[in-house]
């Protein structure tokens, strides 16, 4: 989808509800594990991008468990983890899943963090799960039956007019990259409300679902870092893409309510977004 929503829901396919049950399973059972089993002495056990995007000993476990428990319920499927786990399957389904999203924020012991999972349905996300366990919530969404939290249903805000606009944010880890999105920043900040930068894509397109914020974009995101989280907030009725006439990728993710979606990605695309 790239900035429109279908008048005619697509019917709910018949795997949704076995797959949802598996993604609620595994995304409780491993913030459970982040939430309860958090050591005192966290550390760093590795960096990826740059000095910065680190890798915690946690993000390792609960990548394991999510994997072990996808496998022994659905070991046809294929998988894709954050942590390094890319394994095809046969089933034509694939399991997308970030097992921390905000690394750095569980690092500090800040509240936005999440574990991501969905699953894809020949390369189109079917459900995704969000648990946030410091904030004690569960996010969920099937294509064409909606998205609830904790079992209510979610709706985007309505649209505000663009000067009032709550717009959350990310930023890469890479120097180069964030020297660009400080610039882009830096010229959309007088023309919105404020901006918002939790630290974790997957939370933050929660939220957009949950009306908490008006809009939310980056760049430099992984497929992990939004499979759920899209769907959840398209769920919700928000609308997404990247640049306009395309999908949501690393260049470029845009969520938004209607209303608030035009006008932002295409301010994004005149500022250069996209790049580096």
């Amino acid at each position: 989808m790239t900035g429109t929503v279908p008048t005619d829901p697509p019917p709910i396919h018949p795997l949704a509800a076995e797959l949802l049950a598996v993604a609620e399973e595994a995304a409780r059972a491993a913030g459970e594990l982040l939430h309860r089993g958090r050591p005192a002495d966290l550390g760093v056990a590795a960096t990826k991008s740059s000095p910065v995007d680190v890798v915690t000993e946690m993000d390792l476990a609960s990548e394991k468990l999510v994997q072990e428990l996808i496998a022994a319920r659905r070991p046809e499927d294929g998988y894709l983890g954050e942590e390094g786990t890319d394994r095809p399957g046969s089933s034509g389904v694939r399991w997308v899943v970030d097992p921390l999203d905000g690394t750095v924020n569980y690092l500090y012991g800040l509240p936005s963090w999440g574990v991501s999972v969905a699953a894809e349905l020949d390369g189109e996300a079917l459900v995704g799960v969000v648990a946030v366990p410091a904030r004690g919530e569960l996010f969920r969404a099937v294509r064409g039956g909606g998205a609830d939290l904790d079992g209510r249903p979610l709706a985007v805000r309505p649209a505000p007019p663009w000067g009032q606009a709550l717009v959350a944010t990310g930023f890469n880890y890479v120097q180069a990259e964030r020297a660009h999105q400080a610039e882009v920043l830096l010229a959309l900040m007088p023309e919105v409300r404020d901006i918002r930068r939790a630290g974790a894509a997957a939370v933050d397109l929660c939220d957009l679902a949950a009306g908490r914020v008006d809009a939310f974009y980056e760049r430099g995101l992984k497929p992990w870092d939004m499979a759920a989280g899209l769907l959840i907030a398209r769920e919700a009725g928000a609308l997404a893409g990247g640049r306009p006439g395309l999908p949501a990728d690393g260049d470029l993710a845009v969520a938004a309510a209607p209303g608030v979606f035009e006008p932002l990605q295409d301010r994004l695309d005149a500022l250069g977004a996209w790049h580096g």
